[in-house]
């Protein structure tokens, strides 16, 4: 190799080493910051893009559970409110039955009259309250059924159908105006009084089944949101124990290369011990 003050092939080879190892280290000291591999494009532009895009996907199954959420919430108000709907119907039952007795007086027909017309009035205010964020399932308001997404493409919907629990309607068939006031109206009401229980354990029974349904794809949008994530990590995220390992091995490497350019940039010195007499 020639001896030159000019050109010092050692020192530029120590350098260019050197800023290699700076870039290596400064490169695994974001990833030990960050705690990924593939923070931004210029990492690695093809990683990158998969990752924002199943990012995108995770974004959307959010929006999906949300809805979910909020079906799920509607139709739990609309069980609740038909559960209670059902006891009362109990209720009524029994007191229309103790009506159709034509031994009592007149005294006690009417209170039971009155009890009567007190349950019913208070059916009423269970469907008129069984409501959600404005949604109501009980009262006869949403005629089709209210829809959610249920993908991340929404094209594809869980429907939440209406249970219409109004007096005087086809599932409870007694108007708001009915009367134990004779024995025989009462006697009549005992058997509507049967069948509106009947349709309303029935409404029950869809209600419950379509809870389950939004329960079911609440849980897979959960499990399926959980892939992506870990899929994600595996594309983007870095291993720390080995980024750790490399890191401690490239400060020793950054150290060694300092000194090999130190000891490079002597060469000037030697040339001129050689003109030394």
């Amino acid at each position: 190799m020639v001896s030159s003050v000019h050109t010092n092939s050692a020192a530029m080879s120590a350098l260019q080493v050197l800023n290699k190892t700076n870039s290596d280290l400064e490169q695994t000291q974001n990833r030990v910051a960050s705690g990924y591999k593939v923070g931004g494009a210029r990492d690695d532009s093809a990683v990158f893009a998969v990752a924002q895009g199943m990012r995108g996907d995770i974004g959307a199954l959010a929006a999906v559970r949300t809805s979910l959420d909020r079906a799920n919430s509607i139709v739990d108000v609309a069980i609740a409110g038909s559960e209670s709907i059902s006891d009362l119907l109990i209720e009524l039952r029994s007191k229309a039955l103790a009506a159709s007795d034509t031994s009592i007086n007149g005294a006690a027909r009417s209170a039971y009259d009155e009890d009567f017309k007190s349950l019913i009035s208070q059916i009423s205010t269970i469907i008129n309250n069984s409501e959600f964020d404005g949604a109501n399932l009980l009262d006869g308001s949403q005629t089709n059924g209210i829809g959610f997404i249920a993908d991340i493409d929404s094209t594809d919907q869980i429907t939440l159908d209406t249970e219409n629990l109004s007096l005087g309607g086809s599932i409870i068939t007694f108007a708001a105006t009915a009367s134990l006031g004779t024995a025989t109206l009462a006697s009549g009401l005992v058997s509507t009084i049967d069948t509106s229980l009947s349709n309303v354990n029935a409404a029950l029974s869809r209600l419950g089944a379509t809870a389950n349904r939004v329960d079911t794809h609440v849980s897979f949008v959960s499990k399926l949101s959980d892939s992506l994530e870990q899929g994600v990590g595996n594309l983007v995220d870095a291993d720390l124990s080995k980024e750790s390992a490399r890191l401690q091995a490239l400060q020793v490497k950054q150290q060694l290369g300092v000194q090999a350019l130190s000891i490079a940039n002597q060469n000037s010195q030697t040339i001129l011990s050689l003109f030394q007499g």
